[in-house]
């Protein structure tokens, strides 16, 4: 997940899972996700709207999503999907360990992992 090759930038790319991706919603965060259909890495992207803050709040927020991100992926790498995650208001305030659980609970909805 480290490696920037890997992540959505493209405002085409992030729509294209919001419309053919499953959708998760959890009190810390949304994920979007959609299987590819090959083995490359996971590709992810990170969002947060104007309706959770001022550019620092929405940092902030998009740099916890991207740690929790960075171990659960550490903890079982991804590959085959592309993810979305949307932070929410809740994300800036939610215990970090709490984050962690709502990412790790929506990729088994999603039916990105089965384990954990």
């Amino acid at each position: 997940m480290a490696d920037r090759s890997v992540r959505l930038k493209k405002r085409a790319e992030f729509l294209l899972v919001a419309s053919r991706g499953r959708k998760v919603p959890s009190p810390g965060l949304v994920l979007q996700a959609l299987e590819r259909g090959d083995s490359d890495p996971a590709r992810i992207g990170f969002t947060v709207t104007k309706k959770v803050g001022n550019a620092v709040v929405r940092n902030r927020t998009r740099r916890r999503l991207r740690e929790a991100m960075r171990q659960v992926a550490h903890e079982a790498p991804l590959s085959g999907v592309d993810l979305v995650l949307i932070g929410r208001g809740g994300t800036r305030g939610r215990d970090f360990s709490a984050l962690l659980g709502d990412l790790r609970r929506a990729l088994r909805k999603a039916g990105v992992r089965g384990d954990s």
